[in-house]
């Protein structure tokens, strides 16, 4: 599955649709979940005190290398994360990770 299907150009950047799975042995874009329209994405810390929506955010920028921010879903696993900068880099960084 594209990348493009769970994500979409916004001004100033990208949202992208994220299922965060934590507690994970390592930091890792997974697959797309077909099914929820989801990005996972895995990470080392708990869901604990926004632990884990700072290391997501943070991965999120290490992978795009652009700033990244949770505006959706701070208290679930299912998020949205938007992304700032150009739509085609960000979608191929992404697409790199697959």
């Amino acid at each position: 599955m594209d990348i493009r299907a769970v994500s979409r150009p916004v001004k100033g950047g990208a949202e992208v649709d994220i299922t965060v799975s934590p507690n994970s042995d390592i930091q890792l874009i997974g697959d797309i979940n077909e099914w929820k329209k989801r990005l996972i994405v895995r990470i080392r810390s708990p869901p604990v005190d926004g632990k884990a929506n700072r290391e997501a955010e943070e991965f999120m920028e290490h992978i795009t290398k652009c700033r990244s921010e949770i505006i959706r879903g701070h208290t679930s696993r299912r998020k949205t994360v938007m992304i700032y900068g150009e739509w085609e880099k960000i979608i191929s960084s992404l697409e790199g990770t697959q």
